[in-house]
Order: C-alpha cells, then sequence, then structure tokens
C-alpha cells in the first residue's frame, strides 16, 4: 500500500454537480486498509459532498500520488462510520488544541477507494 500517511493532508478533487467544474480541496485523512476515510462537518449540505454523491468519480492526492478513484458516503449503520470517525479522532485529536470529540461524532464519514491498482 502506497501514500503518505504522514501528511496532515490529503487533496480530493471533485466534478462539479451543476458546473462539471473539478472543485479541489485540502482535508484530513486516515489510510486504512486500501481506503482512505474523510470525515465532513458540513455533512450533506457540503458541496464537495453533494458532488460525490452526484459523481462519484474523484481525483484523491496522497503525498506525491494521484489517482481517480471513487467516494461513497458510507452508511450511518454501518462498521466503516464507526472505523472512520476512530481513525481521524485518533490521528488528530493528539496534536490538536481544542477537542475533536463533537466533530467525530457528527461529521458525515466519506470512503473513497486507494488500494493499489491490479
Amino acid at each position: 500500500m502506497s501514500g503518505d500517511t504522514s501528511s496532515p493532508f490529503c487533496y480530493l478533487t471533485t466534478t462539479g454537480r451543476s458546473s462539471g467544474n473539478p472543485h479541489r480541496i485540502e482535508i484530513w485523512f486516515a489510510l486504512h486498509g486500501g481506503v482512505v476515510y474523510l470525515l465532513c462537518g458540513g455533512r450533506e449540505r457540503s458541496d464537495w459532498v453533494r458532488n460525490v454523491e452526484a459523481n462519484p468519480e474523484v481525483i484523491l492526492e496522497l503525498g506525491r500520488e494521484r489517482r481517480v478513484t471513487r467516494a461513497r458516503v458510507l452508511d450511518p449503520r454501518g462498521i466503516e462510520d464507526a472505523l472512520a470517525r476512530r481513525l481521524l479522532l485518533e490521528k488528530y485529536q493528539p496534536g490538536y488544541g481544542d477537542d475533536l470529540s463533537e466533530w467525530g461524532r457528527t461529521a458525515l464519514p466519506v470512503a473513497v477507494e486507494w488500494a493499489d491498482p491490479a
């Protein structure tokens, strides 16, 4: 599995659901088992989440690697939902000045496939 997991951010480019234009964001992430997990504090109101729901094909940049892949909003009843929250809190809470527990509880988890191409 490649990708720079020590980096504090990854970059996600979605396609605008109305404009069709690329939209790139910098975002916290956690990599686990070939999947990059993200949390969106704006939940379903966030443009990038709405773009993913309209078109799940995204570009993910992790360190120096860049891949065209697919993103999906996680089912809140699923195991991956809890995993994503735990992984991101474990990665970011120790070095962050404020308490991230509410963000970890209320943000919307999104998974992006990162497994090495076969």
